[in-house]
């Protein structure tokens, strides 16, 4: 059997998954110390100061990384949604959930330290901008995901409704995305894309070790949080009660 097909079918698994995961969340955690420390070495004493926004620009450091896995992270939960919905993997339906307060989280921090950048970039700490209107709403859908889980007492049921609310919300990427080239909008365009960076080597570099060492910090909490999902939805079976 190909290794992807065994690999996907053993996901399916809550006490095979317990194990792998088990293994992987201390070198993730590690990852992300590792690369957090270089990174923020290296955006906060020795990237130069930019020559509009002087200091402030070192915000980006922690806005960028955010935003982005703010949006992945949501990406995810539709194609984890997706898969629990079409083949019934339980694992999938606890690691969608699982993602939707970090997700959450990433979004909080990307709005709060981009009106902190936004006050002297822009003078104002919020407008409403495409960008930041359609972030505000990742957040709201986030919440909703949320709520809509907890407002079942079944939790698989819970989990089918949340991961619907997740593949349709999932639109809204798109229009975070291209906003701030469908509207007219105070919100810089990306500095990073298909064509290469705008951005100098000495910014770039820090700006893109922060932004791995973020997805770092999603794959531990993620798996950790999965991990004590499963022990409480499982903890009268046997295979909890032999771990314990």
């Amino acid at each position: 059997m190909n290794r992807f097909i065994l690999f996907f079918h053993n996901t399916g698994s809550p006490p095979w998954f317990y194990r792998f995961s088990g293994k992987l969340i201390p070198w993730l955690w590690l990852g992300f110390a590792v690369l957090t420390v270089i990174g923020l070495y290296m955006g906060l004493f020795l990237a130069p100061p930019d020559y509009q926004q002087g200091e402030s620009v070192r915000i980006m450091y922690l806005h960028v990384p955010a935003a982005w896995l703010s949006m992945m992270i949501f990406g995810l939960m539709a194609i984890m949604g997706f898969i629990a919905l079409v083949w019934r993997i339980r694992v999938m339906e606890v690691l969608m959930i699982s993602s939707a307060p970090i997700g959450a989280a990433f979004t909080v921090i990307a709005l709060i330290t981009g009106s902190l950048w936004g006050r002297p970039t822009w003078g104002t700490y919020w407008v409403w901008d495409a960008r930041l209107t359609s972030e505000l709403v990742l957040l709201f859908l986030y919440f909703g995901v949320i709520a809509l889980y907890n407002a079942y007492d079944e939790p698989r049921k819970a989990a089918r409704a949340a991961s619907l609310m997740a593949i349709v919300g999932v639109v809204n990427l798109p229009i975070i995305h291209y906003s701030v080239l469908w509207w007219n909008t105070l919100h810089q365009g990306s500095s990073i894309g298909t064509s290469g960076s705008g951005i100098h080597p000495s910014m770039l570099w820090p700006l893109l070790i922060m932004a791995i060492a973020s997805k770092f910090f999603y794959g531990a909490n993620l798996l950790s949080r999965a991990r004590l999902q499963l022990l409480k939805q499982d903890h009268r079976k046997r295979w909890v009660r032999e771990l314990l």
